[in-house]
């Protein structure tokens, strides 16, 4: 009988890295130094406004935010080698990113405020969670495999809040205290000890003026930032890995890998475990930011954030998670602060009836009602890109390429002409 199954087309791995640096090919090369280039110069690219301008509401190049961008860039990034590779739709990744989040809190309360040695334990511990729930979340696929890890995500989340309250700080969560006695380089004065580099702390900036500008360099956003280029980079090398081609392969048919005796879910166990171990550096990256953790950040509608967050960007590429992830929380951050007041100043040349018509109106998209924006979004993405934003920047390109090839081409044929 012949297999009528509809199949995926699985691409070729990068043949080799001729033609590229860092071991990639030519095109992920550029794509890489493209992200360097922008991660580097956030703070340049995320302030266009001047200081005091009317524009300047949705400035971006402050510290907290910029860290948001590219930690939960890189929980994206880890959730689409599970989900963009092999088709595996989890809804409980938010455990992963909390246990590293309590992973590394207690590794800066026990034994050192360096972050380096939280982020590895968070690591870790994310990856040996992601692996014990892989091994039974893995014996179903589909929507049951979905389930599962929501399950599983949802017990975590009670433990943390009530069970294991001795451990995770319960509703309050944990930070540090002026209590705690680090094994190694804690204050000895009794003052509050601070996450550091080596001595250097996480809020360390730097401001530069330049005209009505102002630059914040932040040594927390390079930290977390030079992370996720890493991330970034592994996240290429195993696209384009035979490993990657494997996990392209159980997405596509699982029965003709079986035939073939390979055995699916051993990949999908080791993409489910690096998954994990990415979502527990983001967690560890959140705690040596922001010296805190709590059980909300394993609840399950913060599993449903990083599912919108990679379809958004566009599932299955190497850069629409990252696009995603930057989307939601720039969003979150910039829209939500727009309150009436803001408005009515936007809007304060109208004539007064129309006014406060049109600010009751465009207030139903902004402040707390920002999630209704980020629906509609969501919505026409899915329905008009499936691809996501990658997709939409894929189709601008590639229109803007023909009309210039058709303009070369006119001009060809009129240069022929007239020889």
């Amino acid at each position: 009988m012949t297999d009528q199954t509809t199949q995926t087309p699985i691409a070729a791995p990068a043949s080799s890295s001729k033609g590229g640096m860092f071991g990639l090919a030519a095109k992920d090369t550029t794509l890489f130094l493209v992200v360097i280039g922008l991660v580097i110069f956030a703070p340049f690219i995320l302030n266009p406004f001047p200081e005091g301008s009317a524009m300047a509401q949705f400035n971006a190049g402050y510290p907290d935010l910029m860290q948001r961008f590219v930690i939960f860039g890189i929980l994206a990034i880890g959730f689409n080698i599970l989900f963009g590779l092999t088709g595996y739709l989890s809804f409980g990744h938010a455990a992963f990113l909390g246990v590293g989040s309590y992973a590394a809190i207690w590794s800066l309360k026990l034994f050192t405020l360096n972050v380096i040695p939280a982020i590895l334990f968070a690591i870790i511990v994310g990856g040996v969670f992601a692996w014990a729930i892989g091994k039974i979340s893995l014996r179903r696929s589909g929507i049951y495999f979905s389930i599962l890890t929501l399950a599983f995500a949802q017990m975590s989340f009670a433990m943390a809040y009530s069970v294991l309250t001795p451990i995770t700080g319960g509703e309050t969560g944990l930070q540090i205290k002026n209590t705690d006695n680090p094994l190694i380089g804690g204050p000895t004065d009794g003052s509050i000890g601070r996450a550091n580099l080596f001595g250097a702390e996480m809020g360390n900036s730097f401001e530069l003026g330049i005209g009505n500008w102002v630059f914040t360099f932040n040594l927390g956003y390079y930290i977390a930032a030079f992370a996720m280029i890493v991330a970034f980079y592994l996240s290429i090398r195993i696209f384009r890995s035979p490993f990657g081609i494997m996990l392209r392969a159980v997405k596509s048919n699982q029965n003709r890998m079986n035939y073939t005796g390979l055995t699916p879910k051993v990949y999908t166990l080791y993409a489910f475990v690096i998954s994990g171990m990415y979502a527990g550096l983001a967690g560890g990256l959140m705690v040596a930011m922001d010296t805190q953790v709590g059980p909300e950040r394993m609840f399950w509608t913060a599993s449903g954030e990083i599912v919108i967050m990679t379809i958004l960007g566009g599932a299955g590429t190497l850069i629409g998670p990252v696009l995603g992830a930057g989307s939601i929380k720039y969003m979150e951050n910039i829209l939500s602060k727009i309150n009436k007041d803001v408005l009515h100043q936007w809007f304060a040349m109208l004539p007064d009836g129309l006014e406060d018509v049109v600010v009751e109106f465009a207030y139903i998209f902004v402040g707390k009602q920002w999630h209704f924006t980020l629906g509609i979004v969501f919505m026409l993405v899915v329905i008009f890109l499936p691809g996501g934003l990658v997709e939409g920047a894929q189709r601008v390109s590639a229109r803007f390429g023909r009309k210039k090839k058709t303009t070369d081409t006119t001009d060809n044929s009129a240069s022929t002409s007239a020889e």
